[in-house]
């Protein structure tokens, strides 16, 4: 599976407004794209999880593009209080496909839990460099979730392979759930290649990097998508 993450939580250089969203993963789908995670933003352009901006950016996504799941971030940043971002997914009246959860986070098994009652399906986001996949490994529903959002947060691409392989050795298979794995800025294409070798799912986009594998930069997250999905294909 090639998921497209458009956006994350970069400033510059990305879609913000629902529309622009909701053009940027129309075009990855055309080139290969079969699912998407978004960063809704407020009327600053920060990340939320308020309901009226979520609805938003799901339903601008969702009207173009109706075939593909769609999912977002509930990350810390979006509401430093888990019992606030608790209460703002208990209140959005669009719901994502699915939603991902950070484990290294506190109060994740909080927002997982408000995830559960509204019928979200979650990606465990489990961060290298953090205890998130022991907190999962605890976690008596971690047989439950969608997919296991595997993050290499090490840039540096001579050493985010290892890393990569770190963290999948510390989450194990005992979960049994499907594994995206995932890596960011010079380790984003190293990581998706060691992704496409473990027959993982995979993602890209322009939350991940801003460049090709050469190091030209990406005319856009379409750019992105149709070469992680040439290298799946080869």
């Amino acid at each position: 599976m090639l998921q497209v993450c458009p956006n994350g939580r970069r400033t510059e250089g990305v879609p913000v407004s629902p529309e622009e969203i909701a053009v940027a993963v129309r075009a990855a789908v055309d080139v290969g794209a079969e699912d998407a995670h978004l960063h809704p933003r407020d009327d600053t352009g920060a990340d939320t999880v308020d309901p009226v901006h979520v609805a938003a950016a799901v339903g601008a996504v969702r009207a173009s593009t109706p075939s593909i799941q769609i999912g977002v971030t509930t990350g810390a940043w979006t509401a430093p209080d888990p019992v606030e971002r608790a209460t703002r997914i208990r209140s959005w009246t669009v719901l994502p496909d699915h939603a991902s959860v950070n484990f290294h986070e506190d109060g994740a098994e909080l927002v997982a839990e408000a995830l559960f009652e509204r019928g979200v399906a979650i990606e465990a986001g489990i961060f290298s460099g953090t205890d998130g996949a022991e907190r999962f490994r605890r976690w008596p529903h971690a047989h439950h979730v969608l997919r296991i959002l595997a993050e290499v947060t090490d840039p540096d691409p001579e050493t985010a392979t290892g890393t990569a392989k770190a963290l999948l050795h510390d989450l194990g298979t005992r979960h049994g759930r499907p594994v995206l794995l995932h890596g960011e800025d010079g380790g984003a294409w190293p990581v998706l290649r060691l992704a496409v070798r473990l027959n993982l799912d995979v993602r890209i986009g322009l939350e991940d990097t801003l460049v090709l594998p050469d190091g030209a930069p990406a005319a856009d997250n379409a750019a992105l998508v149709q070469t992680a999905r040439a290298l799946l294909t080869a």
